[in-house]
């Protein structure tokens, strides 16, 4: 597959590390502008490539949701401008915005399925105006892990038929929800229970699963949920390669939305973000993750499931690090190697076919 063909994944950047975890309350940083967030993107260069697009975070200071049609198309304009597309859109669903918890009572989950209304509206004027033309809309239970213990069967089922509604609305608005895997979102909190709640929804044409390399490694050491860790400390390679072929098995058929990523083995939160999977530059010394092998786990099939683009997550990274011009490079130069890598893959199931089918005639 070549840079032109319309298979190849397309890189993108996402745009809420410039708001996750900031604020203006005591020693928190401010946030960085939607602005200033794309022209470093639009600047990133690896040799001589470039991000293709950027997923965007449905949130003020950045993109209101509530925001008039003709601001929207100027942000479309903004972003075409600088010769990026837009990708993936997160619905703000949490309580304190438009949305509440998923798993609540009947006004919360009414406030739940609103947010994801909103955030169709927004999607299709980007669509109709041009500069979107595939990715997800992005949601999580909006719930604590704490509280969706109290009661695991009645509240996965609540999420469930949340989900279940809030994917009406968005296949009539032509969407798809990508649930985001991760160890603060309650009932969505393990491999495990990620897996359940999706089996329950039973949508899988509407409603699949986030993955994201830094919270799923999480997922294997049992963070929120020991009783479904897939790794003990001190754990070989071998034990590695075994447990995360087992929660991608589980996991993959579900993934229609996917995040490179690095981590640590740490959790960390900031401002008004629980704590979860801390995400770190490509090339840190902690990382765990070999990233270009890992990701392949996940693209297996990426294609038939309609993932058209790979997106970096960075979230809560430090301002300083987020306004280095080197980051941007650096976090582009790791996610061309695993596009490439992904590329020689797809190669080779497709010469193996090719030559199946010439030994069988």
């Amino acid at each position: 597959m070549g840079e032109g063909d319309d298979m190849t994944l397309r890189l993108h950047n996402a745009m809420w590390p410039g708001l996750v975890g900031k604020g203006e309350g005591k020693g928190q940083e401010l946030p960085i502008s939607l602005n200033r967030m794309l022209q470093m993107t639009a600047d990133a260069r690896f040799g001589d490539q470039k991000f293709d697009g950027v997923d965007l975070f449905l949130f003020d200071p950045h993109i209101g949701i509530d925001l008039h049609e003709d601001v929207i198309r100027r942000f479309a304009d903004q972003i075409a401008a600088r010769g990026l597309v837009v990708g993936s859109v997160v619905a703000p669903v949490w309580p304190g915005t438009v949305g509440d918890s998923a798993m609540g009572g009947p006004e919360q989950r009414a406030k739940f399925i609103l947010a994801v209304r909103k955030a169709c509206r927004i999607a299709k004027i980007f669509n109709d105006h041009g500069v979107r033309k595939y990715g997800i809309i992005r949601v999580d239970s909006a719930s604590k892990p704490e509280f969706w213990a109290e009661d695991p069967s009645r509240n996965t089922g609540r999420i469930a038929s949340t989900f279940r509604e809030a994917a009406i609305v968005a296949a009539a608005h032509g969407e798809r929800l990508a649930a985001e895997g991760e160890i603060c979102w309650g009932g969505m909190h393990s491999w495990k229970d990620m897996v359940n709640l999706l089996e329950e929804v039973d949508m899988p044409g509407t409603v699949g699963f986030q993955a994201d390399q830094a919270h799923t490694y999480l997922y294997l050491l049992g963070f929120n949920a020991p009783e479904h860790a897939l790794l003990k400390a001190g754990y070989t390679q071998a034990e590695f390669d075994v447990a995360y072929t087992k929660m991608t098995n589980a996991l993959r058929p579900w993934a229609i939305d996917f995040h490179v990523a690095q981590n640590d083995g740490t959790v960390f939160g900031s401002g008004s973000h629980d704590k979860t999977g801390r995400h770190c530059m490509p090339d840190d010394p902690n990382g765990k993750l070999d990233i270009t092998a890992t990701a392949q786990y996940w693209l297996k099939g990426c294609e038939d499931r309609g993932m058209r683009h790979l997106c970096w997550d960075g979230c809560m990274f430090p301002n300083s690090t987020l306004e280095t011009p080197a980051t941007w490079n650096t976090i582009l130069g790791a996610m061309i190697k695993v596009r490439d890598a992904h590329d020689r893959m797809v190669a080779e199931v497709l010469a193996k076919a090719k030559a199946n089918a010439e030994a069988t005639t």
